[in-house]
């Protein structure tokens, strides 16, 4: 079987985190006169603060993920790399004992992110196409559902 890789999508990351800024911006100078503690203006006001924060956090370390799954050398490699810094983690075959499909959001506003979840020896459960990292395909169930059949025809690889 072949080399399995996949990159996030560093792009969608920066474009959320951007316009989580924009916001937070629209706010603060919106509700820069506020009149005392309490007021609404002053709520506006440091929701704006808020935003522009997680909007420039979410900028300055937003990166690529990749996940390489390559059956030959039995592991799973997820690097994550950012403007500071690159980390890698390797995941052996042997040390997964199941996979199935986790999701975040609520399906009643149509914001679904769905995943792979990795339940390892050690007790561990390690999410795969983490959500929030903008994988192609990963707000359609059908789509990871697949992902999971592919990976555990890898895995049953091993063990055969």
């Amino acid at each position: 079987m072949e080399i399995w890789k996949s990159e996030s999508n560093s792009a969608s990351q920066t474009m959320l985190a951007a316009g989580c800024a924009l916001v937070g911006l629209i706010l603060i100078v919106g509700f820069r006169n506020f009149s005392g503690f309490g007021s609404n203006a002053m709520a506006g006001f440091l929701l704006g603060v808020l935003l522009l924060i997680i909007g420039l956090a979410g900028f300055l370390f937003s990166g690529k993920q990749t996940v390489t799954v390559d059956p030959k050398s039995q592991r799973i490699a997820v690097e994550d790399a950012n403007r500071f810094h690159k980390k890698t983690r390797v995941i052996f075959f042997r040390d997964i004992v199941s996979v199935h499909i986790g999701y975040l959001g609520k399906k009643s506003n149509d914001v679904t992110c769905y995943f792979l979840v990795l339940k390892l020896k050690s007790g561990e459960e390690y999410s795969l196409f983490a959500p929030g990292r903008f994988y192609a395909g990963a707000s359609d169930r059908s789509t990871v559902e697949n992902w999971k059949q592919r990976l555990e025809k890898y895995l049953a690889l091993q063990e055969g």
